[in-house]
């Protein structure tokens, strides 16, 4: 009789994808993820004997370990085949621990990529849980423990119940809030440009701007007013501009290093408006399925196998003269990159995008699009630019003056070829030293400047690498959590702004518990994990140092703090009770409650709050007006003869614009069911289904006549595809 193996994994995609190369001898089954926790409602760590954690069976998972053991005990060989990162080392763990198996038996197997060739491989050369990446990976759990289940119940009694607190949430929350700060603080300032049209003998036009007033350089500032620009416009009217100078330049650009979880995250941020949770769900499925390598890494090296590969499909698709002369081979910037680890990548070169559009759902074959193209542009050669900047002189009645045309045009496509940039093409006419145009149009130009922008994904986990804070598996997570527990919420462009509570639990952390939520202590004790799977410290110790003064601190202010930090009298009088209320903070914001607690339980929304009064709104199913009321997930608008009517229906974000297609509905802002990202469709759906991903503009495009849209840095685009018509966005009209 052959013998039995068993392979387990965490997902059951993973093990039917894995099942497919494996022989009859082995039997792939899925733990769906950890079968082991800390307990829910306690603790769950013994302070006085070194941390030891109490760990216990989920309900939901002990079906699943049930099944588990008793395939085990049929089994001759055990093979753990979980992700290779702390998290799959510390599954493989508690599957040895709870199974009871022989540990000769047990085998644990790790790969980059889930082909028929790297899980043979895997099989071939197995090796033994590695105990320090464990211990690593609980180290971890058990500090985020210590931290939300001591912090948050002081979160309770001092603001609101409800709160939570976490090591690194927390420190997410500071760089929004102090973000938010800055744009509240900022005070735009009053710039100007000046722009001329010139024109030719044979009167082709092009743009140039004013630089230079004689032969000093103009500043950011230098124009201040209306009247500094009207003045220049004036005198450059009807001139005679001489070209004094053409530079031509060649430029080289250099593609990118192949996706890390990081850039991955940002980039599908950026390009398909996907947020860190979103893109890293899609590449789990994508890496399960054997179509990517391993998605949370922060290695930018490839194998050898795949340099090859891509050299091969590159040279055979685009022609020998777009293949980098020689494998690009990238370093990793991160201190604690692991190396031995790969960039994400797709497993086979030659597989396209396009030859899995029937296979994969279109969101899955978008983040594969951009994960291939990025991977095989790395190992293109270069683009080449071809940069012409051309210089006028004019000479008016007070000054002399420069202006400056810049073109640019794509001399050699290079790795643009699959990976496409924002670069633009300007085309110049041709132009020569001494030749002599008109200056046919000039105008100013009005400029504000703006604040920081609020962090988007992309730009939140930039920073967060940057300051060391969190590892690639936990930047989906954090970003998922902190607007879960109304901290942040998402607004228009997907920008994350902070809630009010946010406000008032930073300040309190940061001015008690400076340490929790400093940045640097934060990136040094993730610093202290990897030592710890690298086996140069210990967990005991590492988790001691951070939990006495922690403790003695928090201990300090429970007494130290009295009364609850946000609580406010107002002039309010409840209605029920005749007492004063009090203005208290809550999970969702402000509202009253009746002093007399808890004789008197009354509460109230805040004045002027629109929720528990009546809209003009009518309910679809008794006629009486609906009310605003906030349920867990936000406002939403109820039956004001509630309980006797219980109908309820969304508040719709209304834009004002009138829908282009059917002409009587009004286009409001949705959410996709599936990826929580923004659109604006007809409020008539399903009657009409009209759909646009971007904030309407109200305008239509003067060239097709398709709704204008909000686009990004600043502009605003045509809706339709197929048509280019951009221009800039009025300054009082930008979405931030």
């Amino acid at each position: 009789m052959p013998a039995s193996k068993l392979v387990i994994v965490e997902s059951p995609t993973k093990a039917k994808t894995i099942g497919r190369f494996l022989g009859k001898n082995f039997i792939v089954k899925s733990s769906f993820g950890h079968v082991r926790d800390l307990p829910k409602g306690k603790l769950g760590v013994d302070l006085e004997h070194d941390f030891a954690p109490t760990y216990v069976i989920p309900t939901k998972s002990k079906k699943t370990v049930t099944d588990l053991k008793k395939t085990a005990a049929k089994a001759d060989e055990i093979y753990f085949a979980t992700d290779e990162d702390r998290e799959g080392e510390a599954i493989s763990w508690h599957l040895a621990q709870v199974l009871g198996a022989d540990p000769a038996k047990l085998k644990r197997i790790t790969f980059h990529e889930i082909t028929e060739e790297a899980i043979e491989n895997a099989i071939k050369n197995p090796r033994n849980l590695d105990l320090r990446m464990v211990d690593a990976q609980q180290a971890r759990r058990i500090l985020d423990r210590l931290v939300g289940y001591e912090l948050s119940p002081f979160l309770w009694k001092k603001v609101a119940r409800g709160l939570s607190a976490g090591r690194v949430q927390s420190v997410a929350v500071r760089l929004i809030v102090e973000r938010e700060r800055e744009i509240q603080a900022f005070k735009p300032e009053e710039y100007w440009t000046v722009e001329a049209e010139l024109k030719k003998a044979n009167d082709e036009k092009f743009l140039a701007k004013l630089t230079a007033i004689d032969g000093k350089a103009l500043e950011k500032f230098s124009l201040k007013t209306q009247s500094d620009a009207d003045a220049i416009v004036a005198d450059l009217k009807d001139r005679t501009a001489i070209v004094a100078k053409i530079d031509r330049r060649r430029v080289k650009r250099t593609p990118g290093a192949p996706f890390t979880t990081s850039t991955l995250q940002q980039e599908a941020n950026r390009r398909l408006g996907y947020s860190a949770k979103q893109t890293m769900m899609l590449a789990q499925n994508l890496y399960e399925e054997g179509f990517i390598t391993y998605m949370r890494t922060d290695s930018v090296n490839l194998a050898e196998k795949f340099l090859t590969e891509a050299a091969a499909y590159v040279k055979g698709t685009f022609g020998k003269e777009f293949a980098a002369a020689e494998p690009r081979r990238f370093k990793g910037k991160q201190k604690n990159a692991q190396e031995a680890h790969e960039a994400v990548r797709p497993t086979e070169a030659a597989q396209t995008p396009e030859s899995l559009a029937g296979k994969l759902e279109p969101d899955r074959v978008r983040l594969y699009d951009l994960i291939w193209r990025r991977a095989l542009a790395s190992q293109m050669s270069e683009a080449e630019l071809e940069q012409v900047s051309v210089d006028s002189a004019v000479k008016g009645k007070t000054a002399e003056y420069n202006l400056r045309a810049n073109g640019m045009t794509v001399a050699f496509a290079g790795f643009y070829k699959v990976y496409p940039t924002d670069t633009k093409e300007t085309i110049l006419p041709e132009l020569k030293e001494g030749e002599r145009t008109s200056v046919a149009s000039v105008g100013g130009i009005q400029h504000f400047t703006e604040p920081a922008a609020r962090y988007s994904d992309a730009t939140l986990v930039k920073a967060l690498e940057e300051y060391g804070i969190g590892r690639p598996s936990t930047y989906a997570p954090t970003i998922a959590t902190i607007i879960d527990r109304n901290y942040v919420e998402r607004i228009e462009n997907r920008r994350l702004k902070p809630t009010e509570v946010a406000f008032v639990v930073n300040d309190l952390l940061v001015e008690h518990f400076p340490e929790v939520v400093d940045f640097n202590f934060t990136a040094k004790m993730e610093d202290q994990l990897d030592e710890i799977a690298e086996g140069k410290k210990e967990m005991v110790p590492v988790l001691s140092e951070f939990w006495k003064p922690f403790k003695a601190n928090l201990d300090k202010k429970q007494t130290e703090i009295a009364g609850k930090i946000a609580d406010k009298p107002s002039d309010v009088v409840c209605d029920k009770c005749g007492k004063p209320m009090i203005e208290k903070m809550g999970r969702f914001g402000r509202f009253l409650a009746c002093s007399g607690y808890p004789e008197c339980k009354n509460t109230k929304p805040m004045p002027g709050s629109v929720e528990d009064q009546k809209t003009d709104e009518i309910c679809p199913t008794c006629g009486a007006p609906m009310m605003v009321k906030r349920g867990r997930f936000g406002p939403f608008l109820s039956c004001s003869r509630y309980p006797e009517c219980k109908t309820i229906k969304k508040i719709e974000k209304k834009t004002g614009v009138m829908c282009p297609e059917c002409g009587k509905g009004e286009l409001v802002e949705r959410r996709s069911i599936k990826t929580r990202r923004a659109f604006y469709s007809c409020n008539r759906y399903p009657d009409c289904k009209f759909a646009v991903w971007s904030k309407p503009t109200g305008e239509k495009c003067p060239k097709c006549g398709s709704l204008l849209v909000f686009a990004k840095d600043n502009m605003v685009a045509c809706s339709n595809k197929e048509c280019d018509f951009k221009k800039e966005a009025p300054a009082k009209e930008i979405a931030i």
